[in-house]
């Protein structure tokens, strides 16, 4: 009878022994190095002949991690695998999915397609930096999303007076959803951005004096963006300000910047991708639970529907 395995590459080792754990077997070991030139090599070094092998990795930069996880699909096909899930906890090259403008390239249906030619038969992913992503897959694509796992987290520290901001109109949806389930107003930002990673905050829509603040994000890059809305908050009245953050890609001085910023109280985030320094102000929830539990509905074809769903 056929098992299902689970492999990891190196982006983010720590969050797929965790998954495993979390599902009682060991990660499947397989050989990564690299030649001289910076080459990618890779081998699985157990048998994974007729087996679902579940492949976690996420794609931040540095490039190297995409090019990992095609090869480590392209190793498991051509070793008879009879499934391969590619587990991306960070999709990467998300952020350029449309042509805003003339000649440039449209990442997000790069990557769909570099994954698919490579062999990957599923995607599981969190949090897509735009849902629209997901019809960029000719496979199946199951896009969870980690609010459940945040908001059990935000409903401990019993909050009142609370308002939810998006750092901009492209997240009033998602923030608005968190609102709703925490029983607290919706506050919007407006920006604009006169360059890429830079943002000025031209209005707050909502009332912020004296309320508790979450600003809620899909990522924080290089923090320009946040960290403004945060400050902005603060001016206006604000009592205190709390950062909910999926994705921390800490671009730059990202993360220096954050410790700095005496507007931001507390920023919590996931381990998506892994934090390459720990402080107190920075609290990181692990998503590990919800991928476990993914991975074992996947396998057993049983739905996982109800992953799928933000809080409405």
């Amino acid at each position: 009878m056929a098992e299902f395995k689970i492999a990891s590459g190196r982006s983010n080792l720590k969050l797929a022994q965790k998954v495993a754990e979390k599902l009682g077997i060991e990660l499947s070991p397989v050989a990564i190095h690299n030649f001289s030139d910076g080459e990618i090599w890779a081998k699985y070094e157990d048998n994974i002949r007729g087996d679902e092998l579940f492949i976690l990795q996420s794609t931040f930069a540095p490039a190297d991690n995409l090019m990992e996880l095609l090869i480590l699909i392209d190793a498991a096909k051509r070793a008879s695998a009879r499934k391969v899930a590619a587990v991306i906890p960070y999709f990467g090259y998300a952020r350029q999915d449309r042509k805003d403008q003339p000649r440039v390239s449209i990442t997000a249906k790069l990557v769909a397609n570099l994954l698919s030619r490579a062999g990957a038969d599923r995607i599981i992913t969190i949090d897509l930096h735009s849902s629209q992503i997901q019809g960029f897959f000719d496979i199946p694509l199951d896009h969870l999303y980690a609010s459940p796992v945040l908001l059990r987290t935000i409903n401990l520290l019993g909050l009142k007076d609370i308002a939810v901001v998006s750092p901009d109109l492209g997240g009033a949806k998602t923030a608005r959803a968190y609102a709703k389930r925490i029983g607290g107003e919706l506050v919007l930002v407006d920006k604009r951005r006169p360059a890429h990673n830079k943002a000025v905050i031209l209005n707050i829509i909502g009332d912020i004096k004296d309320k508790n603040m979450l600003i809620i994000d899909d990522m924080i890059d290089t923090g320009t963006t946040f960290l403004n809305c945060a400050q902005a908050l603060k001016d206006g009245g604000a009592k205190s300000i709390i950062g909910v953050c999926v994705h921390p890609v800490f671009s730059g001085n990202a993360l220096e910047n954050i410790i700095a910023c005496e507007a931001l109280t507390k920023l919590f985030v996931t381990d998506t991708i892994p934090l390459l320094a720990e402080h107190p102000k920075i609290e990181v929830i692990s998503v590990s639970e919800l991928l476990a539990e993914s991975i074992i509905r996947t396998h057993d074809n049983r739905s996982i529907s109800s992953l799928f769903e933000i809080a409405r």
